[in-house]
């Protein structure tokens, strides 16, 4: 088992940002559209991570992190995932990580190159931990970087100084603090506030 984790882009923040897309952290978390790189390094039983965004005057936080159920071609995710086809929410963000249509083609929402590449190994994940209260996100800000640093022995002043631009690979230790970490992190949430 190995793992990685990465950084959405600038201004994505599922609180403060713009609404995150790619990676999906709902009931059934997948990532689908961005990083091909990692969807197609990573196995099943792999690990995925991600960190939001920058926002200014806003700590990053980990989002959340989920183990790789399978990986599947896009057209599939299609016909699984109806939720998750690309739309416009109705203040105009766009939502969703399928970027085909229903005859496999590139959807008109998706405007990114290398189509091809990126309807590979659509990434179906299980055993999802992800911060999702006002209370969970807030001390996962608080205590993001010194985690980070702690678990993945780097310096740095921000996230990306300590997982770099293109995210970091983690090992089986690794992905074990970061699950620790993040399910202590709920916890002390929930019990703070009760």
């Amino acid at each position: 088992m190995i793992g990685k984790i990465f950084i959405t882009r600038s201004g994505y923040d599922p609180q403060l940002g713009k609404h995150v897309k790619d990676p999906y952290l709902g009931p059934r978390p997948t990532l689908g559209a961005c990083r091909p790189d990692i969807r197609r390094l990573l196995q099943q039983g792999d690990h995925i991570f991600v960190i939001s965004g920058k926002v200014p005057d806003v700590n990053q936080f980990v989002m959340g992190g989920f183990e790789v159920g399978c990986k599947i071609h896009a057209c599939e995710a299609f016909r699984m995932f109806p939720d998750q086809r690309l739309h416009k929410l109705e203040d105009g963000q766009l939502a969703g990580n399928i970027i085909v249509d229903g005859r496999g083609r590139q959807h008109k929402l998706d405007n990114h190159n290398s189509f091809e590449r990126r309807i590979e190994n659509y990434v179906v994940g299980t055993n999802l931990i992800s911060l999702t209260t006002t209370d969970e996100i807030a001390e996962g800000r608080r205590q993001t970087l010194d985690a980070l640093r702690d678990i993945l022995q780097k310096r740095g002043m921000s996230p990306i100084e300590v997982v770099g631009r293109w995210g970091t690979k983690l090992t089986e230790k690794q992905v074990l603090q970061l699950r620790e970490w993040l399910e202590a992190l709920k916890r002390i949430s929930k019990y703070a506030s009760n």
